[in-house]
């Protein structure tokens, strides 16, 4: 299925016809917008019960959302654990309950003399702190399950919650510009604006509140945006409204190919008509040293001549076997190597 398919919409309180079309969909989540929010709206836009996403953002945050759609949601494996690119402002002053702008003060917050002592290498100082490989403490109110719960559902029932330290890396956090003073009622801040580019799992809004407790005037985060996900950029990204805007004027919802994503993923082993119908039947085929060589110790993405990815493929001992299987969208006039069907019906 090319770029770009169209896919049925609701109109005007008309339920879409299902739709099998499978592809990834970058969304640039609005703030106040929650990632549940993102793919209720997509399940309506592409007709399809089978939506999910590789990784949420908080409501506050804006940015990048990955979203799989149909069988492509396969792939969403495989993209939650790739490095990410978030910017962010680090308001430093004071701590929040939430180590973010929509939680409360906590204390009084630093006083002016202190806030005034925040030199610009003191910052760049505190923020060195925070990079390379570290041992993070997730913020108490993050999506962590403990005993079952999330996290941030025992602390609103009013439970403290002691979240284990996990390490991450950042491997790049960038100071963009002198920091600013700003204010709030009666309290003084200094933001300081930055870039971020961390493992999966890092909590920027932990970053906020260490950089703070290390200069001791408390920190929280106040503004956050996710720009990438490893391959994928928010710049190929569209908002939600934008997505529905366009099916209503009769245009295609923007899915990336499942074999155009797999590309972006994976090493290619491209298959010809018998080692497609062979990987497709669960058999094991020849591979080249080449082609062993380029998928290490990982997967290979199977994809045919007519761009359709078959499956994921992993390599023992020069033959390999598809792991992940990628049903084509219309099995009708597919067959099993992922060559269109020119073959007329019968009468």
């Amino acid at each position: 299925m090319a770029a770009g398919a169209v896919v049925p919409v609701s109109v005007a309180g008309v339920k879409s016809a299902p739709s099998t079309v499978s592809g990834i969909l970058l969304v640039d989540k609005p703030a106040g917008f929650t990632s549940h929010d993102a793919v209720a709206r997509t399940r309506r836009l592409a007709g399809t019960r089978k939506v999910g996403h590789a990784g949420t953002l908080d409501p506050m945050a804006t940015g990048l959302l990955v979203i799989g759609v149909n069988s492509s949601t396969r792939l969403l494996t495989y993209v939650v654990g790739l490095d990410k690119e978030y910017f962010a402002t680090v308001r430093l002053g004071a701590a929040t309950t939430t180590d973010d702008a929509e939680g409360e003060f906590v204390g009084e917050g630093a006083d002016a003399a202190s806030v005034d002592a925040l030199t610009s290498g003191r910052l760049e100082s505190a923020f060195a702190e925070q990079r390379g490989t570290i041992v993070q403490v997730p913020s108490s109110v993050s999506a962590i399950k403990v005993d079952g719960k999330r996290a941030y559902a025992l602390v609103r029932s009013g439970e403290e919650v002691q979240l284990a330290g996990r390490t991450v890396t950042i491997s790049e956090l960038e100071l963009l510009g002198p920091a600013r003073p700003a204010t709030e009622g009666d309290r003084r801040f200094v933001d300081q604006d930055v870039r971020v580019v961390c493992s999966s799992g890092t909590y920027i809004r932990a970053i906020a509140r260490d950089v703070g407790a290390l200069l001791r005037v408390g920190g929280h985060l106040t503004s956050l945006r996710r720009t990438r996900i490893g391959p994928f950029a928010v710049a190929e990204a569209a908002t939600p409204d934008d997505l529905a805007t366009r099916l209503e004027a009769g245009e295609s919802l923007p899915l990336l190919p499942p074999a155009d994503v797999a590309r972006r993923l994976f090493p290619v082993l491209e298959v010809d008509r018998d080692r497609g119908i062979a990987l497709g039947h669960g058999q094991r085929i020849d591979v080249t040293r080449a082609e062993a060589d380029a998928a290490g110790d990982g997967l290979l993405a199977a994809i045919t001549a007519d761009e359709r990815l078959l499956g994921l493929v992993a390599v023992t001992k020069g033959t390999g076997k598809s792991v992940v299987n990628f049903p084509p969208d219309d099995p009708q006039t597919t067959d099993p190597a992922g060559q269109p069907d020119t073959e007329e019906p019968p009468a």
